[in-house]
């Protein structure tokens, strides 16, 4: 992500949403700021596609829906809006809806060197207001590493837990597990081509 400095600023939501909808490419807008998406590196994709297909039949079954990169999700408490690698709702509304997910029960976000800080930060942050979300996922695109956090006893409290090569993630909220090695299948890691340099 990167802050665009043509686009417009001081907008209100309903503005941004106005003015976004006649745009060629993806923004989020988050407390005020307008922040352009851009593109991302194969790793990154693959990764994020490789999680969705993982989830996909399994959440058919469930009466879930995953989608990827390009569904906005809406905070609406928070007039806060943003587009996360993949997003996972099982809520009814959200299941009928044509334009964002509104309340989401997972989101996954697929790390790289221009977004971690963002991810790890201001989004964290974001996210775990969002009431219906359960867990957040960081999935690290040079690394097999993935950062779970994960929302305890229905409050505001949220734990930690980090995954390595060789490990299952655990989505409590989907009872659902995923060995590692699915999420990286035929990916490139950075660290990989270090190595082999």
């Amino acid at each position: 992500m990167i802050s665009q400095p043509d686009v417009p600023s001081g907008l209100s939501p309903q503005e941004y949403l106005d003015w976004e909808a006649q745009q060629e490419y993806r923004y989020e807008y988050i407390d005020g700021e307008i922040i352009a998406m851009t593109g991302g590196t194969i790793p990154h994709n693959d990764i994020a596609l490789n999680f969705y297909s993982a989830l996909r039949p399994f959440l058919r079954e469930r009466g879930c829906r995953a989608n990827v990169a390009d569904v906005k999700v809406e905070d609406s408490k928070n007039e806060r809006y943003f587009y996360p690698d993949l997003v996972v709702t099982c809520d009814a509304e959200d299941l009928q809806a044509q334009t964002s997910v509104k309340h989401p029960t997972v989101i996954v976000e697929v790390l790289s060197p221009s977004t971690a800080v963002g991810d790890r930060g201001t989004k964290l942050k974001c996210y775990r207001q969002i009431p219906s979300l359960q867990e957040y996922v960081l999935v690290d695109s040079q690394s097999m590493t993935v950062e779970l956090y994960r929302r305890r006893d229905e409050g505001r409290m949220w734990g930690y837990a980090q995954y390595e090569a060789g490990e299952r993630l655990q989505l409590e909220s989907l009872e659902f597990e995923l060995e590692l090695s699915v999420l990286y299948d035929n990916v490139q890691l950075t660290s990989e081509v270090n190595a082999e340099s």
